[in-house]
């Protein structure tokens, strides 16, 4: 136990004060917390923050772990608990618990067989918890962390202290809410940098290297996280990489399955299946048309990568109106993602306008030139521009929609 004292005692070191827009809305006195999120985006600092805040005063009622520790692959979670609580513990923060064989029958146990434990724990985006073996579904509240919205990373970065606005606030006071943000700041040069590399905390690390560490990222996703979790065979993980490649580089792509599964080996139904495996591991977002029935559980109609950083590291081929499209779908998707319903229906596409938005809201997205031609006559529609730092009526700066979260 002192080793892992020690180890805690050196990690909380490292880490910083700025904190994730989720640090503060996660409920400390629940006794079971899970935080899942993509590989990149920050659990294991946001948990080392929590510990910290516990651990104030010198007190050892607080430990950290990570499953990836040796110890863990000879030793019983559930008894480590046991002993730990036994010893004066009160909180048991336990980091990529995916990696350990049946942690959900182990974080069950914990919950039911140690009252006066609290535990958190953190894992990949991919882990469905309503499958595994333990039940969680009624112990376990779930937070999802995503890649930094804009609005954080102009805070992190320029050291402002700017709050996240709601769509509604935004919808009806964009013109004040923009001009209020841009008094001091060149914005449109930002948010060039941020959708080139700024959408995983590690680019404070420095940005010589990010792409690569991207790269690393992506990599690691497909062949470690997703074979592990997913089940995936390891043989079909170059066609993956492919099929992901293939969808960087195709344009406002709108997939033609048959072609993709030819192109990539992959049969049809794997193809769908590989889709949303993709999506689960934030890589992806896909998209359907709005009212379709029963097809929403087939082919979408479109697909994105879940950033534009992704574009960047994976080819050079740009394209200014996929960015500004897959940036929308990220950072709506993203805000609205705490209290998810049965079927996504945050962002659908929609035969006029791009977009179809909380069922409510048509949005068209493109350039500072964009007219009203394509949304003209429809109600509550409106045009969320690039290249403006500011807007008029119903013309929205693209930008002003990385303020949601």
């Amino acid at each position: 136990m002192e080793g892992f004292f020690a180890e805690q005692t050196r990690l909380i070191r490292t880490v910083g004060n700025k904190k994730r827009y989720l640090y503060d809305t996660i409920d400390r006195d629940l006794r079971c917390i899970g935080i899942l999120g993509a590989r990149g985006t920050g659990k294991t600092t946001l948990m080392l923050q929590m510990v910290k805040e516990h651990s104030a005063g010198g007190n050892d009622r607080a430990l950290y772990v990570s499953i990836d520790s040796p110890y863990f692959q000879a030793h019983d979670l559930f008894e480590f608990a046991r002993t730990f609580h036994q010893h004066g513990g009160e909180v048991l923060f336990i980091d990529e618990v995916h990696k350990y064989p049946d942690w959900s029958v182990h974080i069950k146990s914990i919950y039911d067989g140690l009252p006066g434990l609290r535990v958190v724990f953190t894992g990949s985006s991919l882990l469905k918890i309503a499958k595994q073996k333990g039940d969680l579904s009624r112990r376990a509240v779930i937070y999802h962390l995503h890649g930094m919205s804009f609005r954080e990373y102009i805070n992190f970065t320029r050291h402002t202290a700017f709050p996240p606005f709601s769509l509604e606030d935004i919808l009806k006071d964009h013109q004040v809410l923009a001009t209020d943000i841009c008094r001091d700041l060149k914005i449109l040069r930002f948010f060039k940098q941020y959708l080139q590399s700024g959408y995983y905390p590690f680019f404070l690390e420095g940005e010589n290297y990010y792409r690569l560490r991207l790269r690393e990222v992506i990599n690691h996703i497909l062949e470690v996280d997703l074979p592990y979790i997913s089940g995936i065979e390891i043989r079909q993980i170059a066609k993956i990489k492919k099929l992901l490649y293939m969808l960087a580089i195709t344009l406002q792509f709108a997939p033609n399955i048959v072609k993709l599964s030819e192109a990539t080996e992959i049969s049809r139904p794997k193809l769908y299946e590989y889709l949303e495996h993709l999506q689960d591991a934030k890589l992806l977002n896909l998209l359907r048309r709005r009212g379709r029935g029963y097809a929403i559980l087939t082919k979408p109609d479109k697909i994105y990568l879940e950033n534009g950083n992704l574009m960047y590291a994976i080819t050079e081929d740009m394209n200014a109106g996929t960015l500004r499209e897959l940036f929308f779908v990220n950072q709506l998707r993203n805000a609205f993602s705490n209290h998810p319903a049965l079927i996504d229906a945050t962002v659908e596409l929609t035969d006029r306008g791009d977009f179809y938005v909380k069922s409510v809201y048509t949005f068209e997205i493109g350039g500072k030139a964009e007219t009203y031609d394509q949304i003209k006559d429809i109600s509550n529609s409106f045009i969320a521009a690039d290249d403006i730092e500011t807007g008029f009526g119903n013309k929205i700066p693209l930008w002003l929609f990385g303020f949601l979260y």
